[in-house]
């Protein structure tokens, strides 16, 4: 089949998560990708078909997205946009047909197999928010950010062939034509031997943020510290560099993790078995709704802001957390590839069906089983 994969550039996850289910459809299919800002190079540098858009980008201040700057990014950016994007579409109209499209949370793909009557797929972690009833309490100061949160996540992809939601919760869900499945796993961290050091594993976006540091050494704890993009030895603290490997090596060996709520990181930890303090960006519900989830699942806890007071009763409930994560199972990236595989090989079989046919019945996928 041809397939055309579009991946949404805002945030390194999407990309890592996209790079093994597209390692996964090239031996079988045609594939091209397109993808905007900074994924571009990165996947570019791994598929011979990727192509560069223009997307939005998210503006920060401090560890806070920044709504009105990232408004007026946006609206000063959109001229050049529209046009590079526009004149993609068209030459990839001209140079492709594809036989379905995927998108991982990307407007482009989605318009691109909409306009040319093409079934879509949703891939991504994203549209729990809105496919799912949930079963934790949204704090009252965070209800106005849930509403907005899940308006932007249901007009974003519209009317797909089928939802399949990446998660490590598994709330009922609500809508039609969508499955839950444990996250994608890039081959690191499947490979990782997990062991129980001494150290935490501290990662921060933000690279100025100072204040962590203070907090880390006056908690008194052997820490790994990422995203300050230097190397130096503060007492107990190790600020190190960014690699895959080394950074694969800390997590793996690590007793925890204290980092952001993204999805990728969090996933990765439930995976091998480490209890995470999560610190969500204000303004970032999704990144909210997985503490939450995280917390309610026994893997950690989350606060809004950091104490030496939060990160020691974090420590202190260390065993509990272990033992609540010995409860998560998953089989690797096999469940969910094997539901992609098998929602290709129903539209392969077609004739292919348009977007909004009602194609499978909704269903929460279990998670599999934890690997030997």
């Amino acid at each position: 089949m041809k397939i055309l994969y579009g991946v949404v550039g805002e945030g390194m996850g999407h990309a890592t998560r996209s790079a093994v289910v597209l390692e996964h459809l090239s031996r079988a299919h045609e594939v091209r990708v397109v993808v905007s800002g900074k994924a571009h190079a990165w996947l570019k540098r791994r598929f011979p078909q990727v192509i560069e858009i223009e997307g939005f980008r998210i503006a920060f201040e401090g560890d806070a997205v920044d709504r009105s700057q990232t408004f007026w990014q946006t609206v000063k950016r959109l001229p050049q946009m529209l046009t590079r994007n526009v004149d993609e579409f068209f030459r990839l109209s001209d140079n492709f047909r594809p036989d379905v499209v995927i998108s991982d949370f990307d407007s482009f793909a989605h318009a691109f197999g909409q306009l040319h009557e093409r079934p879509v797929i949703s891939l991504d972690n994203m549209q729990v928010i809105h496919r799912c009833t949930h079963e934790v309490e949204i704090p009252a100061d965070q209800q106005a950010h849930f509403a907005s949160a899940k308006a932007l996540v249901k007009s974003k992809l519209p009317g797909c062939h089928h939802y399949l939601i990446t998660t490590f919760f598994f709330p009922p869900l609500r809508k039609p034509r969508t499955s839950l499945h444990p996250p994608v796993l890039r081959r690191a961290i499947l490979e990782a031997a997990p062991s129980r050091g001494e150290h935490l594993l501290v990662y921060r976006t933000s690279a100025g943020d100072e204040r962590l540091l203070e907090l880390l050494a006056q908690a008194d704890l052997p820490c790994r510290v990422y995203g300050f993009d230097r190397t130096e030895t503060l007492g107990r603290l190790e600020l190190r560099p960014f690699s895959e490997q080394g950074f694969v090596a800390d997590l793996a060996s690590c007793r925890a993790v204290i980092a952001p709520g993204g999805f990728s990181l969090m996933g990765e930890a439930v995976y091998l078995g480490k209890p995470l303090l999560a610190l969500p960006l204000r303004k970032q519900f999704e990144q909210l709704l997985n503490a939450l989830y995280l917390e309610r699942l026994g893997y950690g806890a989350h606060c809004p802001e950091l104490s030496v007071a939060a990160i020691q009763q974090f420590c202190a409930n260390l065993p509990a957390y272990e033992r609540a994560l010995t409860s998560h199972q998953q089989d690797g990236n096999h469940q969910l590839l094997s539901a992609l595989d098998r929602l290709l090989e129903d539209l392969d079989q077609g004739p292919l069906r348009l977007l909004g046919c009602q194609a499978g019945a909704a269903a929460s996928a279990p998670a599999g089983r934890r690997r030997a």
